[in-house]
């Protein structure tokens, strides 16, 4: 079993616990998971206390060091959206022409569909995915 800290688009945070971060994502994509306090899915995990066990002992972060990570991340999201361009659901599609070299290269961001990242994978299309929080001006995440 996996514990996730989990938050909703509203700001309220619970925790979560599945068998596996399959489960996770599955029930997150069939709209499984909702907030206690308001019922929202739009849920993100978040980071939260772990401990890694290697050959030179442990390294465990307390809950000073996991605020540190959480500003980090948030750090990380505002370069994102700071100096990515925002191309939308159009994620796929513009990265499909930059990669076969339609258009130059550049840093985006956006949206896409499972189906998609599906092609994009099958197609040696490297991204990664951020857990974005909702802009303060949209509080519903809608």
């Amino acid at each position: 079993m996996i514990a996730y800290d989990l938050q909703c688009g509203n700001g309220h945070h619970f925790e979560g616990w599945f068998e596996d971060s399959q489960s996770f994502e599955r029930q997150k994509k069939q709209g499984m998971i909702a907030c206690p306090v308001c019922d929202d899915t739009g849920v993100l995990k978040l980071p939260s206390m772990f401990a890694i066990k290697g050959s030179s002992g442990t390294l465990s972060l307390n809950s000073g060091e996991t605020e540190d990570i959480a500003a980090m991340g948030k750090k990380i999201v505002d370069y994102v959206q700071k100096n990515f361009d925002n191309v939308g659901a159009d994620f796929a599609e513009e990265a499909l022409k930059m990669h076969y070299g339609v258009t130059e290269p550049r840093s985006i961001r956006g949206v896409s569909t499972p189906k998609e990242e599906e092609t994009l994978k099958s197609e040696g299309i490297r991204f990664f995915k951020l857990p974005v929080p909702p802009e303060p001006s949209d509080p519903a995440g809608s």
